[in-house]
């Protein structure tokens, strides 16, 4: 299973660098399944493949000059306070058992997950269905755009501090349809706040477990190579039209890891 572990590596990369996000859905069913990672633990070294790849994906936009660097900031801050307290003070208290009903015993790591599951729903849903974009734009709504916009990104940390999901699947729409940015710079943005966002919380959390610093290094690596790669086929390929290919594969994955958890 390793090696079908070390090839969805690189479409984690593939992914982030193509659409600006989708990666971090990717890892934590990679690191589980393919790797038999704890699934605490794969939340934790997700943070860190994510991070690291998508800031060094995010250079090339850099020099591209597709960054919104203050846009990239009123998601940030609010998601690193967010990041910052779930993993600091939500996460230790949640128990290794949740609760248990006849036999069935609801452990930690199947709850996260159930909730990790749940947001590749969400992501596939917000992937497959057509964007109808609004044109109407008013100086009264952008102002509170940025608001709903900082709103967001808290929630995307809370996301990201509790089960390592980067949450490109909530930037992208985030910053094309509240901020109406144009779709390129959108991604290049999102690879920014989720570096930022991921790396952070990796630092927070670091610690807590014993890192294979080893392997961690060569997912990385691969995740990086997939990141250069999609950020090549980005500019022949238009990334919204492979939208719904994604979506539909992680709507596969994340249906399958609920019937694996639960029915099976």
């Amino acid at each position: 299973m390793e090696i079908f572990g070390y090839i969805a590596s690189v479409l984690i990369g593939v992914s982030l660098g193509l659409i600006g996000g989708g990666g971090s859905i990717f890892t934590v069913p990679v690191l589980v399944y393919l790797f038999g990672i704890d699934a605490f633990l794969a939340t934790e070294y997700s943070l860190f493949i994510v991070g690291i790849s998508s800031a060094i994906g995010s250079v090339s936009y850099f020099k591209s000059g597709l960054v919104d660097s203050k846009t990239a900031l009123v998601f940030g801050i609010p998601s690193v306070l967010s990041i910052f307290l779930t993993r600091h003070f939500l996460l230790p208290i949640i128990p290794d058992d949740i609760f248990k009903i006849g036999s069935f015993v609801l452990q930690k790591n199947t709850f996260l997950l159930l909730i990790f599951a749940g947001l590749m729903l969400i992501a596939s849903y917000k992937m497959i269905r057509k964007n109808n974009k609004l044109t109407i734009k008013t100086e009264d709504s952008q102002s509170n755009n940025i608001f709903l916009a900082a709103g967001e990104g808290s929630v995307v940390g809370f996301l990201t501090g509790l089960v390592g999901a980067g949450g490109g699947f909530m930037i992208i729409p985030a910053l094309v349809n509240l901020l109406k940015m144009p779709m390129k710079i959108a991604v290049g943005t999102s690879l920014v706040i989720i570096s930022f966002n991921s790396l952070i919380g990796f630092v927070s959390s670091e610690g807590h477990h014993k890192i294979d610093w080893m392997f961690l290094g060569s997912i990385s690596v691969l995740a990086i190579i997939g990141i250069f790669i999609g950020t090549q086929l980005s500019k022949k390929i238009n990334g919204e039209k492979l939208k719904p290919a994604f979506g539909w594969f992680i709507l596969v994955m994340g249906v399958s890891i609920i019937l694996k958890e639960i029915a099976f």
